[in-house]
């Protein structure tokens, strides 16, 4: 399991689908599960949505609110949530800030070219705003339960 952060979690506010601006100050009281994927509509992104999807009433019940940031933009997302029916938001992060704050943009190669991207990471943000744990470089068969435990074991 990663290793508990316990830090604040840096703040933000993005577009997100429905029309909505979502902020970090916003979600205090609940816990946020905030996973940042690379590309909507790609196999591995595809994949992670239909487990955090899936999953999402045993988040519920550990007060837990989903949220997939990629630097995709709303119509992409919309799109997105539309045809894979997704039942959690997701934030646009154009200009890539947000991705900054969680150092989640990283030099990546691809058929021999490199580009900047987002590397596939979670934060489990508590309650009170207190990052608690973080994956990174994950790998998404098994994922979602993984942050499922840990959310589990934050609300007893």
């Amino acid at each position: 399991m990663p290793p508990v952060v316990s830090t604040e979690s840096p703040h933000w506010s993005l577009p997100a689908t429905g029309g909505q601006t979502i902020a970090s100050t916003g979600l205090l009281g609940s816990n946020v599960i905030l996973y940042f994927y690379p590309r909507d509509s790609t196999p591995g992104c595809t994949s992670e949505a239909h487990d955090f999807r899936d999953s999402k009433d045993q988040f519920d019940a550990c007060n837990a609110i989903i949220l997939g940031v990629s630097r995709d933009t709303i119509k992409s997302h919309e799109k997105f949530k539309a045809k894979q029916e997704l039942n959690f938001d997701l934030l646009s992060d154009e200009h890539g800030k947000v991705c900054q704050a969680f150092d989640v943009i990283k030099l990546k190669k691809m058929y021999g070219r490199e580009f900047e991207g987002i590397e596939r990471s979670t934060f489990l943000i508590d309650e009170k705003g207190v990052l608690r744990q973080q994956w990174r470089k994950v790998k998404v068969k098994g994922h979602v339960a993984d942050v499922l435990a840990a959310v589990t074991e934050i609300t007893g």
